[in-house]
C-alpha cells in the first residue's frame, strides 16, 4: 500500500538533489512506487518559476538517467508532481510563507529532506517547529555528517529531538542502500556455510576500503572543515564495519538491527594518545597523474588553503573487544585521488592448520560495492595435469549477470522508498551516530596533539608509504 505524503526537498537546486534525489524519484514514479497524489516541492534560494525549475530538473535527469530508461511521456507525467518555492532557509519568517504555500492540510504526511549544508540542519528544524510545520505525520531526513564532533553531533541531535520524535528522524547514509551491502547481511545470516567461520578462530583480518579517483570539485570549502576522517570514515566505513562484525539481530527490523550495530561501536578498542601514531595514517595528495592526465595537488584545489593540513587520506587499524573478534585487526582505508575507484570489503581467512600442498594460499572473500557489485570467494584448486599443483580459483557472483533483466536500483531509490514507507532499518539512530563520534574524537585529538602534518602521496597512487607499512609490519598487505 502506497503511503500518501508529500516530499519537500530543501536545497532543491543543489548537486545532491539534481544528481541523485530527483532521478531516484523519477525511477520510483516510473515503477509505480509513488502514491498518485504525491507532490514534490523543491525549496531553495534561487529565484525560479515552476517551468524554469522543471526544465532544470529535466536537463539533469537526462544526464543522470540511462537513455533507455528516460521516457519523455513518463517524464511529463512525473513533472506534474514537481513544484518550486523560493525562500531563504536561514530566515524564520520565510517558513511562515512556506506554511501558507502548503495550505492547512495537517493530516497529510510530509517528508522534509534536508539536502543542504550541515550547518543549516539545526536552524531548519527549529524554524519548522516555530512555523507549526511539524506534526505526527511529518518526517525529516538528514544527510551525513551529523556534526563534526561528539559535542556538535549531540547539539544537532538535541535540536532534531526537540522538534521530532526519534521515529520521525531518518539519518541517511547512502552506502547502506547499496544492493551489495544488503547482500552482506543475507550472506551472513541466511547461509549456514559462513556463520561457523565468521569469527576470530578462522579470520586473519578484515580490510574495508573506499577509494576515489575524484578530487574536490566544488567541495573544497566543505572539505577543509571535514577532511577524510569526518567526511568518510566516521560514517561510511564505520557503518560497513558494523555490518561485517555485528551479531545476528533477533529479528530483521529497525531497532533489532541498530541495537547490534551500536554494540559493535561500543566494543571498538579506543585509540588515543601515542596509539594514534602507531595505528593511524593521515595523508594528503600532491601533484601526480590519473589516466595519463596531470593532477594538481590538494592545496591548489578551489577554496583550499595553500598551507592546508587537511587529510585527504586516512588508514587505520581498529580492533573489536568482544568474544567473536578478539585479536582480529580491521584495516580501514579511504582516500581522494587514488589509483582506482573502488569500495570493497575483504575478509582474509587464516591458512589451513597444516600445509599439505606447496603454493597453497589462504581463502579470501571479496565483497565489492563499486565500480561493479560482486561477491567473490577465492579457493584453492588443482591445476590440470600431472602432480598436485594448486592455483587460486574464484567463485564469482556478479549481481548484474545474475539478474540481467533487472535494472539495478540506485541506493537513493531504495532509501527514499524506505522513508516513504516509514522503515528506518537502514538509517542511523541517535546513539549510533554518537557512539561513532565517541570513538573518532580521541583520534582527531591525538592528531592535533602530535602536530604531525599529513603524509604526502602522489595523485594516482595507492596512498602514503606509511599506509603500506601499517600492514607490512605484521606480514600483511592491502588488497589491490
Amino acid at each position: 500500500m502506497l503511503t500518501p505524503c508529500d516530499i519537500l526537498v530543501f536545497g532543491g537546486t543543489g548537486d545532491l538533489a539534481l544528481h541523485k534525489l530527483f532521478p531516484a524519484l523519477y525511477h520510483l514514479h516510473r515503477e509505480g512506487r509513488l502514491a498518485a497524489d504525491m507532490r514534490i516541492l523543491a525549496v531553495a534560494r534561487k529565484s525560479l518559476d515552476r517551468s524554469a525549475f522543471c526544465a532544470l530538473v529535466e536537463r539533469h535527469c537526462r544526464v543522470q538517467i540511462v537513455a533507455d530508461d528516460f521516457d519523455p511521456s513518463v517524464w511529463q507525467d512525473f513533472s506534474v508532481r514537481l513544484d518550486y518555492f523560493a525562500m531563504d532557509l536561514s530566515q524564520s519568517a520565510d517558513f511562515g510563507r512556506l506554511k501558507q504555500q502548503l495550505g492547512r492540510d495537517c493530516q497529510r504526511g510530509r517528508i522534509y529532506y534536508l539536502a543542504t549544508a550541515p550547518d543549516l540542519v539545526t536552524g531548519i528544524s527549529s524554524h519548522l517547529t516555530t512555523a507549526g510545520l511539524v506534526g505526527t505525520n511529518t518526517r525529516i531526513v538528514v544527510e551525513k555528517p551529523i556534526g563534526h564532533s561528539l559535542e556538535s553531533a549531540q547539539a544537532v541531535n538535541d535540536a532534531l529531538g526537540h522538534a521530532f520524535s526519534e521515529a520521525q528522524i531518518f539519518r541517511i547514509d547512502h552506502y547502506l542502500g547499496k544492493e551489495t551491502v544488503q547482500n552482506l547481511m543475507a550472506l551472513r545470516f541466511a547461509n549456514a556455510l559462513f556463520e561457523p567461520v565468521w569469527r576470530a578462530a578462522h579470520i586473519d583480518h578484515v580490510q574495508i576500503s573506499v577509494n576515489e579517483t575524484l578530487g574536490m570539485g566544488n567541495r573544497g570549502a566543505y572539505y577543509e572543515k571535514s577532511g577524510a576522517m569526518r567526511d568518510m570514515l566516521q560514517n561510511h566505513l564505520l557503518q560497513l564495519l558494523c555490518l561485517v562484525a555485528m551479531e545476528a539481530p533477533v529479528r530483521f527490523d529497525a531497532e533489532a538491527v541498530r541495537n547490534e550495530k551500536v554494540k559493535i561501536l561500543d566494543a571498538l578498542k579506543p585509540i588515543s594518545g601515542l596509539d594514534v601514531q602507531d595505528t593511524t595514517v593521515r595523508g594528503q595528495y600532491i601533484a601526480g597523474s590519473l589516466g595519463g592526465e596531470p593532477v594538481a595537488a590538494y592545496y591548489f584545489e578551489k577554496s583550499v588553503d595553500n598551507d592546508s593540513d587537511t587529510e585527504t587520506f586516512v588508514a587505520l587499524q581498529a580492533e573489536i573487544d568482544n568474544w567473536r573478534w578478539a585479536g582480529v585487526p580491521f584495516y580501514l582505508r579511504t582516500g581522494k585521488r587514488m589509483a582506482k575507484k573502488c569500495s570493497e570489503i575483504v575478509i582474509q581467512f587464516k591458512p589451513v592448520p597444516h600445509r599439505l600442498f606447496e603454493a597453497s594460499e589462504a581463502n579470501c572473500l571479496l565483497i565489492r560495492l563499486q565500480p561493479e557489485e560482486r561477491i567473490s570467494l577465492q579457493l584453492m584448486g588443482k591445476s590440470p595435469g600431472k602432480g598436485m599443483r594448486l592455483t587460486p580459483i574464484e567463485l564469482d557472483l556478479n549481481l548484474a549477470q545474475i539478474f540481467p533483466r533487472s535494472r539495478r536500483w540506485d541506493a537513493y531509490e531504495r532509501l527514499l522508498l524506505d522513508i516513504i514507507e516509514g522503515d528506518s532499518t537502514l538509517f542511523m539512530r541517535r546513539d549510533e551516530v554518537e557512539a561513532a563520534w565517541r570513538w573518532i574524537d580521541p583520534i582527531i585529538k591525538g592528531w592535533q596533539q602530535s602536530y604531525q602534518p599529513p603524509r604526502p602521496y602522489p595523485a594516482g597512487s595507492n596512498g602514503p608509504e606509511q599506509a603500506q607499512s601499517l600492514l607490512q609490519r605484521t606480514g600483511r598487505e592491502w588488497y589491490e
